[in-house]
């Protein structure tokens, strides 16, 4: 059982986390499943900031081979393989195809080398190896791709992935050996001890008001574009630490622009890196790469970012004419690079990854990408076991065997990874109650544990109803959001635990009061707190609209 409010934070804990990130997730996984007592929180949901907001891609980061950051290509290639492992229904390979026009900064030959480099810092282990491909290869595979100039393209493999869900798989896990997960939970300072060390927090329950101290014997902020500010939640605070920059993506109907690749493009005007991603029935666009200055939680797309991504598509694809009307949804996130003095530009600014141990105690832990979670975790947690000896903190620990051990949706997973497979058992588990749409559905999202969801199907035919006439959401599915997620608000379900906000033309709106019913009857919601939960996500959606209004 994973009920949010079946959680709490009584009594002391080797290790405190602030921030349900991929990286507050992941240190808690490590810690966790090393024997340490853990507590997790987050002002908001599991990955509520930047690791829901990413251009959800594992990959190795091809482009910073220009940049000379080979120690980190390396380790990121190596991380892909390992969540691909452990995380085989969240991390997929996704072919990029890379054109080259005869205005292109680097030739067919250079990039091809680059592409060789990239393949042997993977250790030949890429889910494929590259190739290159002629001018009429490439545009038989895609044929609104520009052709004029076009002197050829290489493909390259990397990996995709669905970030708000592996972050939440990762904190389910550090839940099932032990750990308290917290979500809608604020830090509101710090318990301070002897010489003013760090040695607790207090906190505010975000959906009931109330308030608590929790003692700890060690601290992580693990807060993102927060960092700097949670450093100096109560005044006590060093310099700055972060370049924040904010990137948006755009959503828009395969119908308008279907792509069999990723596409790896730079923008026309400033030559920056942006790619054009083939998502099921929807094809994505991003990223922007600007400084941001204010409150990550208010980042949104503005008319001036998107008319940025559309002008870099119309672009590559001139005959498709892709207008903003053709945009369904948008997302935003704020990313917590490390500031770096020499930066000239936002886009180079490094993705490596700081863990400092402040005079107090704090240990907080910024930068890195989605891709290296794992890694730095474990990083981070070193770090805090050698704080807890240096104290004289007893411990019990064991190895934490993160990199073996696999994410619960992946445990019985086939080892052909047979996606095809596991929707026919969930679909035969659900006693034809669910359509093979649904089936491959929650095969692709929750792994084994969609077996979970057709068997309540079954249980409770009612629950198999579609959410969105034509799409294959469940209402069963809202349920075991609330049960086994930690779900505890609608805009929980239809942005984290679903893709309803980004994928439906109408951003779920049409089912919001379905939901907020179901999980008022599970939470013990009265009328007017479901209503405000409803109207909440409402204004979720708004906000992501902005941008239209200029």
């Amino acid at each position: 059982m994973a009920r949010r409010d079946h959680q709490t934070l009584q009594g002391s804990f080797d290790l405190l986390i602030i921030g349900g990130g991929i990286t507050g997730a992941g240190a808690a996984r490590d810690a966790a499943r090393r024997g340490l007592k853990v507590a997790l929180v987050d002002q908001d949901d599991l990955a509520s900031g930047t690791s829901s907001r990413s251009s959800k891609l594992v990959h190795g980061g091809l482009r910073y081979l220009e940049q000379g950051e080979f120690s980190l290509v390396f380790e990121a290639v190596a991380e892909r393989r390992i969540l691909q492992e452990i995380a085989p229904h969240l991390v997929n390979p996704l072919p990029f195809l890379f054109p080259v026009f005869d205005t292109s900064r680097r030739g067919v030959f250079t990039i091809n080398v680059g592409m060789w480099l990239y393949d042997g810092l993977s250790l030949f282990r890429s889910p494929k190896i590259h190739k290159k491909l002629s001018v009429k290869e490439v545009r038989k595979l895609e044929p609104e791709l520009r052709s004029k100039g076009l002197k050829g393209a290489p493909v390259y493999y990397d990996c995709a992935t669905d970030d708000a869900r592996l972050t939440l798989e990762t904190a389910l896990d550090a839940a099932a050996c032990g750990a308290k997960v917290a979500t809608h939970t604020r830090v509101t300072g710090f318990v301070r001890g002897p010489g003013g060390r760090v040695q607790g927090v207090t906190v505010e329950d975000q959906l009931s008001g109330k308030t608590q101290e929790v003692a700890a014997a060690a601290v992580i902020n693990a807060t993102g574009p927060w960092s700097d500010r949670t450093r100096g939640l109560d005044g006590v605070f060093s310099s700055d630490r972060l370049r924040p920059t904010k990137g948006i993506h755009i959503v828009i109907d395969a119908e308008r622009l279907r792509v069999n690749h990723a596409v790896v493009g730079f923008h026309p005007e400033d030559g920056r890196v942006f790619f054009v991603i083939p998502w099921g029935e929807q094809t994505y666009i991003g990223t922007t790469d600007t400084d941001f200055e204010g409150d990550p939680a208010d980042v949104t797309a503005d008319a001036a970012d998107v008319d940025y991504l559309l002008r870099a598509t119309g672009f590559y694809f001139p005959g498709v004419g892709i207008c903003p009307d053709d945009v369904i949804s948008t997302w935003a996130g704020v990313r917590p690079l490390i500031s770096e003095e020499d930066a000239s530009s936002e886009s180079s600014v490094s993705r490596e990854h700081l863990i400092r141990l402040d005079e107090d105690g704090l240990i907080t832990i910024a930068g890195g990408k989605l891709t290296t979670y794992r890694r730095m975790g474990a990083e981070v947690v070193d770090k805090v076991v050698d704080l807890l000896r240096m104290l004289g903190h007893p411990m019990e620990l064991r190895s934490a065997d993160t990199d073996i051990q696999p994410l619960p949706g992946a445990v019985g997973w086939p080892p052909d990874d047979d996606h095809e497979a596991v929707a026919c058992q969930i679909e035969e588990a659900a006693g034809g109650a669910v359509a093979k749409d649904t089936a491959r559905l929650l095969a692709n999202t929750l792994g084994m544990r969609g077996l979970d969801v057709a068997e309540l199907a079954a249980r409770q035919p009612a629950l198999a109803a579609r959410l969105v006439p034509g799409r294959p959401e469940i209402l069963a599915q809202v349920v075991h959001a609330v049960e086994r997620e930690l779900a505890a608000t609608v805009s929980d379900f239809f942005i984290r635990r679903s893709q309803l906000y980004y994928r439906d033309r109408e951003q779920g709106l049409g089912a919001v009061d379905t939901v907020a019913a179901c999980m008022a009857e599970r939470l013990g919601w009265d009328a007017a707190q479901m209503q405000e939960h409803a109207q909440a996500y409402r204004a979720e959606v708004a906000r992501s609209r902005q941008w239209q209004a200029g």
